[in-house]
């Protein structure tokens, strides 16, 4: 069996030569013997406490995959989201849809997919996390290493960095390949953030993980400790979790999105065969560095030996950066505009219609159920990533699966319907460079009169920033506070925003559910009214919810 570690075996693209060669290939050729999984799992001892594969009675593996919840379709009236309705169904006390016309099954791990993620937050936050990757890297050795039982695509960027990933691994997964992406944050649920074929890890499975990594990170907790250094983070466990469940899947390739930066980020104790940038602007500076520059040098550090760089369209310093760190590294180096591009993007019902010009080839006419000429600059950058991984950059993707996978996209948070009458849209936006899509994506995609925008905004975050941003395309603002312990006072950010919008453009109301209330009643009061949730993370996932919980969209 291959080693995807083995230079003699493998191209540097970390799939063996040869594997993916022939752009007219059908994906379910792609399932077995290509040479991407490898079905060892990690770690030498059967007995050294990971979880592996289950067996069934007679000693054979049993493949039946019951590990996540699925996604299923809720028609909307709404069409020009039409995209946005697969939502997760995994919530606590709720079920498990597994299929359109199959009922809705409760989930009986539940309860214990709660108790990771407590566990978890006992532990440092993410807002806090170290720069260190001698913590991870030991637990990981503990294990076995199970960050090297598959290839990975490795993400890092200020904006874009979770659509990208997501439509990277819907590329994947439409060529038959079984496929893990790492995400962050969640929106409602952990399980959001390790998804597995396309679906969020089980409860079961989560929690079965979980109690297999627990003792090894035990053992690392202990030697922090008696160094007088902090036990491992919330994002350090998380990043081992992860890596674990994809191994124990296990998964041909893995999509893995850095948290924070990029060079002592936990995720960086992997080897990305490909590593892929995204837009780099300002942001959480006191971490990073207080200049575009100094920001991509620390993103630069997940570019490995002879890895495959493929970057958006960057600030000159930015690129400066990312160029350097591929000499040194001796690695292949693409970015947006020289080496591929969006030759056109137009509105179209749902989303957009996209031509793409990749790294080896053109794909014309893809629907893209996304808005925002931000996601068809993802979806490129996706599309490069994705050549360069399957055949070096040489082969052009087969346009069938480029079509079925991006038609399978979605990007929960972004840009998301959910509700009607009125309209109701959640977007994930937490920065200006974020906001600024936003707005524009709301300009070019949407005829709504009256936008009444429910904002909170994380007190590590340029609050003036995203207001100037989004007050062009906002009627009103209903300022309020998320549940987040670094959310700003809703006084406070209430005269960020009057001074940038006016009081008379401005509501505050503490209690985020009324003031989603008080929105939609100001929206539903126009024909073209809407309301636009967005600002924090926490407070799209804590709306999202509530519509959920109450209905908003029939």
């Amino acid at each position: 069996m291959s080693d995807p570690r083995n230079p003699d075996e493998v191209g540097a693209d970390g799939v063996e030569p040869g594997a993916f060669e022939g752009g007219d290939r059908e994906p379910d050729e792609l399932r077995e013997g290509d040479g991407v999984r490898d079905q060892i799992g990690y770690g030498d001892d059967p007995g050294d406490g990971v979880h592996r594969q289950r067996y069934d009675d007679d000693g054979t593996v049993d493949d039946d995959d019951d590990d996540a919840a699925d996604d299923t379709e809720d028609p909307s009236e709404f069409e020009m989201a039409d995209a946005y309705d697969e939502q997760l169904v995994v919530r606590a006390g709720g079920g498990a849809t597994i299929g359109e016309d199959e009922p809705e099954l409760p989930d009986e791990f539940v309860e214990q997919g709660d108790e990771v993620y407590a566990e978890l937050l006992s532990r440092l936050g993410e807002a806090a996390p170290e720069p260190r990757l001698g913590a991870t890297r030991r637990v990981v050795e503990l294990l076995g290493d199970p960050h090297r039982a598959y290839p990975i695509i490795h993400i890092t960027g200020t904006n874009g960095k979770t659509s990208t990933s997501r439509i990277a691994e819907s590329i994947l997964r439409a060529y038959g390949l079984r496929t893990g992406l790492f995400t962050s944050p969640h929106l409602e649920r952990l399980n959001e953030r390790i998804v597995i074929d396309g679906r969020p890890i089980s409860n079961e499975a989560l929690a079965a993980n979980w109690a297999d990594i627990q003792p090894f990170l035990g053992i690392v907790d202990a030697e922090l400790t008696g160094a007088g250094e902090p036990r491992l983070t919330f994002f350090e466990a998380l990043t081992v979790l992860a890596f674990a469940s994809f191994a124990d899947a296990p998964v041909d390739v893995a999509v893995i999105e850095v948290g924070m930066g990029g060079e002592w980020d936990s995720t960086n104790v992997a080897d990305g065969q490909v590593a892929v940038f995204t837009p780099i602007s300002l942001d959480h500076t006191a971490r990073l560095g207080n200049t575009v520059a100094e920001i991509a040098r620390t993103k630069s550090g997940i570019v490995k030996p002879a890895a495959q760089v493929v970057t958006a369209k960057q600030q000159p310093e930015a690129l400066a950066e990312l160029q350097r760190a591929a000499e040194l590294t001796e690695s292949t180096f693409v970015a947006e505009g020289d080496g591929f591009e969006v030759v056109s993007s137009s509105v179209a019902v749902g989303g957009q219609v996209v031509t793409i010009k990749g790294v080896a080839g053109t794909y014309r006419d893809l629907f893209l159920p996304l808005y925002g000429d931000h996601q068809a600059q993802n979806a490129a950058v996706a599309v490069a990533a994705v050549e360069s991984f399957l055949g070096g950059g040489q082969t052009a993707l087969v346009e069938d699966v480029l079509t079925e996978a991006f038609n399978t996209v979605t990007s929960p948070g972004r840009l998301q319907l959910i509700g009607t009458e009125p309209t109701v849209l959640v977007d994930a936006a937490h920065n200006p460079g974020g906001a600024e899509a936003l707005a524009a994506a709301m300009k070019q995609y949407f005829t709504f009169d009256k936008v009444v925008a429910v904002i909170s905004i994380l007190a590590d975050k340029d609050a003036a920033g995203i207001v100037r941003a989004l007050e062009p395309v906002v009627s009103e603002f209903v300022v309020t506070r998320s549940s987040s312990d670094r959310a700003v006072d809703a006084d406070e950010l209430a005269s960020v925003v009057v001074g940038i919008a006016g009081a008379d453009r401005v509501v505050v109301e503490l209690d985020p559910r009324e003031a989603a209330a008080i929105a939609r009643e100001s929206a539903g009061e126009s024909d073209r009214g809407a309301v636009l949730v967005t600002g924090s993370i926490t407070l799209v996932g804590e709306i999202i919810t509530l519509a959920a919980d109450e209905g908003w969209k029939p």
